[in-house]
């Protein structure tokens, strides 16, 4: 007869860490209200050569440094890519906002576009100069 347990998780699953011990247990940060899914994180340095190895980081905080030295990413994107819940990542880069690792930038919204007949408009004045 097999045990509860053994229809949850098998050998091949490997470890189950639940999300809440990725953020030990925080369910929010302080930068909460910079790190929407469209912020665009990205690193300023990696850990190991900014002398910054921290025993506090854990693995998913390395990931995010590592997929954001590549290309900047959203905090949608990196969710997605690091395969956790948009809660556990936004903590994650608030720990590393906090460590100096990452740096957090908002998108230009429309509204603050120029229009594009001014631009038209430039580039025709340039253009008869």
């Amino acid at each position: 007869m097999s045990s509860e347990a053994d229809r949850w998780f098998d050998d091949a699953a490997g470890p189950v860490v639940r999300p809440y011990a990725m953020t030990r247990g925080r369910t929010s940060h302080a930068a909460e209200d910079r790190l929407d899914l469209i912020a665009l994180v990205i690193a300023d340095a990696h850990p190991d050569d900014a002398g910054a190895m921290d025993h506090s980081l854990a693995p998913e905080h390395l990931a995010i440094v590592e997929q954001c030295l590549a290309e900047p990413s959203s905090v949608a994107e990196l969710a997605a890519e690091l395969d956790l819940p948009v809660g556990v990542v936004r903590v994650l880069i608030g720990d590393l906002l906090d460590a100096g690792l990452v740096r957090v930038t908002r998108p230009v919204p429309p509204a603050e576009l120029p229009d594009e007949s001014i631009l038209r408009e430039v580039i025709s004045g340039l253009r008869a100069l």
